[in-house]
């Protein structure tokens, strides 16, 4: 796998030792034959259903990273690589709050409102966040939120990961379960048939990502790997590790969600 595809100049021998390490598992992800099952409105809305857990946790796994390679506590103090906190945060400022018309959004809440559009049940993903809202944690608000079993079962891992793995580990999951994934997967689901327009909101979100991830958020999330990486090996072995956790996951979810169709 080239590094050329992400416009991007840099090279190190343990982002291409990752890079060949995941790459079987990368492949059967964007190889999966649920995109091509996407086939008519009733599939899609399953998808959504499940899907938008995935895009919560993302979000959650996003600033996990800023927690930890920036300062978001007062009083202030400099924290983490430079590089990184820059990073980070021009990560953090498009996906929690990305413009839209004269407004602004967060990508969660503009893929919520795809799903009302595509008239999905958000009804679980609100109970979630309620939940989430009032103390509840986060294994206990998807078991009680009538959260479909694909998803609880992916975001969990997600949360895992979040909760125990060392933030060079973290970074890995984010870079290479994430935002390298997401062109290649979504130009995929971008091609649904949609003659009555039901799902424009929800391909808005698809294209946006399609942009920002293949041309901007990916190269950042690598050069994040190399800084936090650097040489040791011991580091890049326990991040390739992260990451074929994090891909099964997502296998485990597109064959649940197929097979659920």
């Amino acid at each position: 796998m080239s590094t050329n595809r992400y416009h991007w100049d840099r090279s190190h021998p343990g982002l291409t030792s990752l890079q060949q390490a995941i790459d079987p598992l990368r492949r059967e992800v964007v190889e999966h034959s649920v995109y091509r099952s996407l086939t008519g409105i009733e599939r899609v809305r399953t998808f959504l259903g499940s899907h938008v857990f995935a895009v919560w946790d993302f979000m959650s796994l996003l600033k996990s990273l800023q927690r930890d390679l920036t300062c978001v506590d007062v009083p202030w103090v400099p924290n983490g690589p430079t590089a990184s906190r820059r990073l980070i945060n021009e990560i953090v400022l498009v996906e929690e709050s990305d413009e839209l018309g004269e407004g602004y959004t967060s990508h969660f809440e503009l893929y919520v409102e795809g799903m009302r559009q595509a008239g999905a049940d958000p009804r679980p993903i609100e109970e979630f966040l309620a939940l989430l809202g009032s103390g509840t944690a986060v294994p206990d608000a998807l078991k009680n939120a009538g959260v479909p079993q694909p998803a609880l079962d992916f975001t969990s891992t997600t949360w895992s990961i979040v909760e125990n793995a060392p933030v060079h580990c973290r970074a890995a999951a984010f870079a290479f379960g994430r935002e390298d994934l997401i062109p290649d997967m979504f130009t995929q689901v971008i091609r649904i048939d949609d003659p009555e327009g039901a799902l424009t909101v929800f391909k808005d979100y698809l294209a946006r990502h399609i942009e920002v991830d293949g041309e901007q958020h990916t190269p950042m999330a690598m050069q994040m790997l190399i800084d936090l990486c650097g040489d040791d090996q011991d580091k890049w072995d326990s991040c390739a590790e992260t990451v074929r956790t994090a891909l099964r996951a997502r296998l485990q979810l597109w064959t649940a969600i197929e097979r659920s169709f």
